[in-house]
């Protein structure tokens, strides 16, 4: 098991916490918030939990941000207060730091804002778009699931789709690639039918601290190996070759050391053109 840091402590921050004890997904999980005693205080909450809820962590809250310099995992998630999630100039500020005290650490965004703080991170400080990624984008994709597995009267389990691009007014749903127990969606959805889904998919964001909280953890959980699914993350542009991209919801496969694989599902020509579209600066 690694060792996870949390950078916030506030709600999202926090609900974080709390899954990655319960789950036992790391050995250790240490709070950052500059708040006073604010992360100490939460951490102690949450341990006192463990008897209760079987789990094993070690939790510890500080405000010495060069405590993350033993994480493998940092999560950059909310401060507490008013102040929210990291954002603009303090953001990348932080990053920068983080990139210093944990060098090899694979950064998880956790906050719905993140995916301009991720595409500054790959393209102004140089970090490897394998290894900062932002989790927002999969807590949309699992509404997406039970919203369009409760159109089918069916199971959020045996659907299959893919969210892509910049929710949400620039978000593309591959209904071309989506399935239900294996069956086209398209056979089972008509035109008018996924255009209502869709529009009710995309007003479901930005998620709430919760879902991106789960959302989080469960990348964390893909890369511990416990699961071998595919997530829907926001990734870094693709400062390659030359090309001018900007950071974007994309399926992923992930490993230990963070993105392995970029997967792009099968489009349409509308969804292709929408999603070079989104994608582009």
């Amino acid at each position: 098991m690694r060792e996870v840091a949390i950078i916030g402590a506030g709600e999202l921050g926090g609900a974080a916490a709390h899954l990655l004890a319960r789950r036992n997904l790391a050995r250790t999980v240490t709070l950052i918030d500059d708040s006073g005693r604010v992360a100490a205080g939460k951490a102690l909450d949450i341990a006192q939990a463990a008897p209760l809820e079987a789990f094993s962590t070690g939790l510890a809250g500080t405000t010495d941000l060069s405590r993350a310099s033993g994480a493998s995992v940092v999560v950059v998630a909310d401060r507490f207060g008013a102040r929210g999630e990291w954002q603009g100039e303090e953001a990348l500020m932080l990053l920068n730091r983080l990139t210093q005290f944990a060098r090899h650490a694979v950064i998880v965004c956790a906050g719905a804002a993140h995916r301009e703080l991720i595409d500054a991170g790959v393209r102004e400080l140089k970090i490897p778009r394998t290894r900062l990624f932002g989790t927002a984008p999969e807590a949309l994709a699992a509404a997406a699931r039970a919203l369009i597995a409760l159109a089918v009267d069916g199971s959020p389990q045996d659907v299959a789709v893919s969210i892509l691009g910049v929710p949400p007014a620039q978000a593309v749903i591959a209904w071309e690639d989506a399935t239900i127990a294996g069956r086209a969606l398209t056979r089972a959805l008509g035109d008018a039918v996924r255009r209502r889904l869709a529009a009710r998919i995309l007003a479901l964001w930005p998620p709430g601290p919760y879902a991106l909280a789960s959302a989080a953890v469960r990348a964390i959980e893909i890369m511990e190996g416990r699961s071998r699914r595919s997530a829907t993350c926001f990734a870094g542009p693709d400062t390659t070759a030359g090309l001018r991209t900007r950071a974007a919801a994309l399926p992923v496969r992930l490993g230990p050391a963070g993105i392995v694989e970029f997967v792009v599902p099968s489009l349409n020509v509308v969804e292709r053109v929408a999603l070079d579209s989104a994608m582009s600066l």
